[in-house]
C-alpha cells in the first residue's frame, strides 16, 4: 500500500508517519517544500520516500501524484498556526484552500482513486453557545480566526468533491493535540519550552502568558494519529467526523499540570503580544460518531503527555545549552 503524507515534516505528519511505519505492507512517502525544516522526521528518513513539492503549485502537485500514484492520502498540509492566520490571512487561505484544490484536481485527472483524509480542525466550530455543548458534527459552523475560515472551506470543498466527482474523502475535525515535537508557538508546547529554559538557566524566572481562561478538548497526538489511520480504514467517505477527547482542560490548568511536573519557582506574567483581536472560549467535543464508527478511544493520560512534552523540551533545551 502506497500512502501519501502531505506536511509529513510537521507536528502531526511526523507522529503519523511513525505509526504507519509500524503498519505492515505500507510504503510511505511524504511532500516536503525545498526550505522545510526535517528535523521532526530526522530518525525515520531513511525508511520514507519524499518527494519536493509546493501545494501552491499546481504542477508540482500533480507530478508527484502522477509518480506516487497512491493508495492513500493523509493531508496535513497547512498553515496551521491561529494567529500567524491574522497577520497573514491571504497566504492562510490560499495554502490551505487552493492547496487542497490542486491535490483533488491532481488526483481526478489523473484518474486514480485513492481514499483521502482531509485533517479539519475544531477551531471550524468557532463561536459555540453553551446549549450547544458538547460539541457534535452538526453544530454550526462561526469560525472567529481566518484560519477556521480556511479549514471550513478545506471541509466543503471535501464535501463538494465527494458528491461531485465521488472522491473517497473522509473529513475529521481534530481538536487540539500535543505532545512531543509540537511546536513551540502553541500555548502547552511553549508554556513548556519556558519551564526547560528556566530549569537551565536560560531564561529569567517568568512564564509569560496569553488568555489563561480558554478551554481545550485535548487528545495526545499519538492517540490523533491512530485516529487519522482509522478514519481511512472504517469512516464512511463523504462523512465527517470530530476526533477528541471528549474532556475540556482550562489553558490555566495546563499551565499548573507543567509547573507541578517542574522544581522551578517561577512567575506568571501576562504578555500582551500573546492576545488575539478574537479567541474560542471553549472547544469541547463530542467523538461519539467517530468511536462508534470505528472503535476508536484515546489511551494516552493527559498528565503522560504533557510529562513527554517537558521531556522532549527538557532534551532539546539542553542540547542547546550544551552546544553554547
Amino acid at each position: 500500500m502506497r500512502v501519501l503524507i502531505t506536511g509529513i515534516t510537521g507536528f502531526a505528519g511526523s507522529h503519523l508517519a511513525e505509526f504507519l511505519l509500524t503498519q505492515p505492507g505500507v510504503e510511505v512517502y511524504g511532500i516536503e517544500r525545498w526550505r522545510s525544516k526535517t528535523d521532526n522526521v530526522e530518525h525515520i528518513k531513511d525508511r520514507l520516500i519524499m518527494h519536493e513539492c509546493d501545494m501552491r503549485d499546481a504542477s508540482s502537485v500533480r507530478k508527484v501524484i502522477e509518480t506516487v500514484r497512491p493508495d492513500r492520502i493523509f493531508h496535513l498540509a497547512a498553515q496551521s498556526f491561529v494567529p500567524t492566520s491574522w497577520k497573514a490571512p491571504a497566504e492562510t487561505l490560499m495554502t490551505n484552500i487552493v492547496g487542497q484544490l490542486h491535490l483533488f484536481e491532481a488526483v481526478r485527472q489523473i484518474g486514480i482513486t485513492p481514499r483521502i483524509q482531509i485533517a479539519g480542525s475544531s477551531e471550524e466550530y468557532g463561536l459555540v453557545h453553551p446549549d450547544e455543548l458538547p460539541i457534535t458534527e452538526t453544530n454550526p459552523l462561526r469560525p472567529l480566526s481566518p484560519y477556521g475560515v480556511s479549514k471550513v472551506g478545506q471541509d466543503l470543498l471535501a464535501y463538494q468533491y465527494h458528491h461531485s466527482y465521488q472522491l473517497h474523502a473522509v473529513r475529521t475535525r481534530g481538536f487540539n493535540h500535543t505532545g512531543p515535537r509540537r511546536g513551540d508557538v502553541f500555548v502547552e508546547s511553549n508554556f513548556a519550552q519556558q519551564i526547560a529554559k528556566i530549569e537551565r538557566g536560560l531564561q529569567e524566572p517568568v512564564v509569560k502568558v496569553g488568555n489563561l481562561q480558554a478551554k481545550r478538548d485535548y487528545t495526545d497526538v499519538r492517540d490523533m494519529v491512530r485516529a487519522y489511520w482509522l478514519a481511512l480504514e472504517r469512516g464512511e467517505p463523504g462523512e465527517v467526523y470530530n476526533i477528541c477527547s471528549g474532556e475540556t482542560h482550562s489553558i490555566e490548568s495546563v499551565l499548573q499540570s507543567l509547573l507541578k511536573l517542574s522544581s522551578a519557582t517561577v512567575r506568571v506574567e501576562p504578555d500582551p503580544a500573546r492576545m488575539r483581536p478574537s479567541d474560542v472560549p471553549l472547544l469541547h467535543g463530542d467523538p461519539a460518531k467517530f468511536q462508534r464508527r470505528t472503535g476508536w478511544r484515546p489511551e494516552i493520560p493527559f498528565e503522560t503527555t504533557l510529562r513527554d512534552l517537558l521531556n522532549y523540551w527538557r532534551e532539546r533545551v539542553g542540547a542547546y545549552a550544551e552546544r553554547v
